[in-house]
């Protein structure tokens, strides 16, 4: 009896269903990375630029205003893009940017803590871009229809 319980456990584990499986897990990583940045920081700073965008932070010498859209653009836009999957490693390719320059300047004198969510992003995003969206995206439906 326990051999055929373990038997139909991994044939439940096939290809097929390990393929579904990592889907599944990189919509599960796009929603929730892309929700966080979308809600937890691009949001906020969206919402108040008027009031905040003369004392954003200027990493890249192009401005405080400037820097701020560009955080914007990284935080609101492309996590919108992630989370739907369309041109998912371009997207997440600007979030590891915003990433990189949060963690190293932004916050290159400040403890470890200050940098440490910036760098649970950056370390989130790497499967994305490595893996891509998985099939459940806009961008896996659009390979799919065009392989046809």
């Amino acid at each position: 009896m326990l051999v055929k319980l373990i038997t139909r456990w991994a044939q439940f584990f096939n290809d097929k269903t390990q393929a579904l499986f990592l889907d599944i897990t990189l919509l599960i990583a796009r929603f929730s990375l892309g929700g966080f940045m979308l809600y937890g920081h691009g949001w906020g700073k969206l919402m108040n630029y008027g009031e905040k965008a003369s004392t954003f932070p200027d990493p890249l010498g192009v401005g405080n205003s400037l820097s701020m859209a560009l955080a914007i653009f990284s935080e609101v836009f492309c996590s919108l893009a992630i989370m739907f999957g369309v041109a998912t490693r371009l997207a997440v390719l600007q979030l590891i940017f915003t990433m990189v320059i949060a963690a190293f300047v932004v916050h290159s004198g400040d403890p470890f803590a200050a940098k440490e969510k910036a760098l649970l992003y950056l370390f989130a995003y790497l499967p994305i871009l490595l893996l891509g969206p998985g099939r459940l995206s806009i961008d896996g439906v659009l390979v799919k229809k065009l392989s046809k």
